[in-house]
């Protein structure tokens, strides 16, 4: 198996936060990075029944990272590959069979809000991060790279 090396210009950072499941703790992360002056692009939440992992795409990642470290809260960093879907029945269909296809396994993901455009746009943790990006834009889909993401 080839390993691959996401270029730095594609690469999205996202934080992972755990947290035990219980009242407030989510609450205590957007205060402290409410405090810190960081704002929040995208989130996703996963729990059982004793712990959770929130996964971040903020526009400060260093000062969220050491704020929250800072504050008690276990956090870890992560890559992302960002990609333009058709807003339209399919559109997520067509960039997973592309993954698919080329045996690319995806780990997990979740979408980014924004306020406009006729895309979406989807938030991916892949095992093959450049071999994924390649593929992607040889078919045309757009990869957003982390600076435009995060200024989104």
């Amino acid at each position: 198996m080839t390993d691959y090396i996401v270029e730095e210009q594609m690469q999205v950072e996202q934080i992972s936060v755990f947290l035990e499941n219980k009242s407030g703790r989510l609450s205590e992360v957007t205060a402290i990075l409410t405090e810190s002056n960081v704002n929040i692009r995208a989130l996703a939440l996963a729990d059982t029944s004793d712990f959770g992992v929130l996964r971040l795409i903020v526009d400060d990642t260093q000062k969220a990272i050491s704020t929250l470290k800072n504050n008690g809260f276990t956090v870890g960093k992560t890559h992302v590959v960002a990609v333009e879907v058709a807003d339209r029945p399919g559109g997520l269909h067509e960039i997973l069979t592309m993954l698919h296809e080329a045996a690319i396994n995806v780990e997990y993901m979740y979408a980014f809000v924004r306020t406009s455009g006729d895309n979406a746009v989807m938030i991916f943790r892949i095992e093959e991060d450049q071999k994924a990006v390649d593929l992607l834009q040889s078919k045309g889909v757009n990869v957003i790279d982390g600076e435009r993401l995060y200024s989104l």
